[in-house]
């Protein structure tokens, strides 16, 4: 026996949890403002039948009171021409009628409670279906509202699975990269230029400044002095030989 009641439950649960999946909200509220409207319907019809019988039990009624009416005539009509049998024998008919009016006037009085309960019913199951339409609408927007979000993150978290994110941020480092190299380049290329400039900025100075040493090594040599008339030539004197290695070198540079 208590395996049947878990297989039950189990049974049981599996439905429960099926049916709970495959509810939609939206249309399971359209199905609930249907069934009030379907309720509305009958509660009218239910109404409209009561308020029938009414009219009817009041014409009976009416109609009640007319025979009686008429045979209290006709029973003092009789005992006026002296026939007391006769006006017996209509106030026994009125009597009937007496009896009748008075069963359909407390049929009228039940049913008039009636009518007033269900026309209360009416008016409440109208204001509830109104109320109940109103409250859809918003449950709709609220569930679209939801829908959307859930597939908005589920979206999101698609992107973050399937690696699309991952490829950006490998293309972001490979611009940063190349970015990177490029401002590299453009400094080693202006280092070097500088360095050009620089070697021949250098390479001047240093040619300006080996040939003030030619001239003044040239300006240092003996002049030779002209010779006076009457005046004997000086005899030239022999050069040095070190003066004459150096001035050979400085004339081959």
């Amino acid at each position: 026996m208590g395996l049947l009641d878990r297989i039950s439950r189990l049974m049981r649960a599996n439905v429960n949890d099926m049916v709970s999946k495959a509810e939609d909200p939206e249309k399971i509220l359209e199905q609930a403002v249907m069934d009030m409207q379907e309720d509305l319907v009958q509660l009218r019809q239910a109404v409209a039948g009561a308020i029938a019988t009414q009219k009817r039990s009041e014409q009976q009624y009416n109609k009640s009171v007319q025979d009686e009416a008429s045979w209290q005539q006709k029973a003092q009509l009789a005992l006026s021409k002296g026939d007391e049998a006769l006006a017996k024998e209509a106030l026994v008919r009125k009597r009937t009628y007496t009896d009748t009016a008075a069963a359909l006037k407390g049929q009228l009085d039940s049913q008039v409670g009636q009518i007033e309960g269900l026309k209360r019913n009416l008016i409440q199951l109208e204001s509830k279906i109104s109320e109940a339409k109103t409250k859809k609408d918003m449950l709709k927007s609220r569930s679209a509202a939801a829908k959307a979000q859930e597939q908005l993150q589920g979206a999101v978290g698609k992107i973050g699975n399937n690696g699309s994110m991952a490829a950006f941020e490998r293309m972001e480092e490979k611009v940063l990269q190349q970015e990177a190299r490029s401002q590299a380049v453009a400094e080693l290329a202006g280092s070097d230029l500088e360095s050009k400039f620089a070697q021949l900025s250098a390479g001047a100075g240093v040619d300006d400044e080996l040939e003030m040493m030619k001239q003044q090594m040239l300006g240092s040599a003996p002049t030779p002095q002209a010779s006076l008339p009457g005046t004997a030539t000086p005899t030239a004197q022999p050069a040095d030989p070190e003066i004459e290695a150096l001035r050979k070198k400085i004339d081959n540079l």
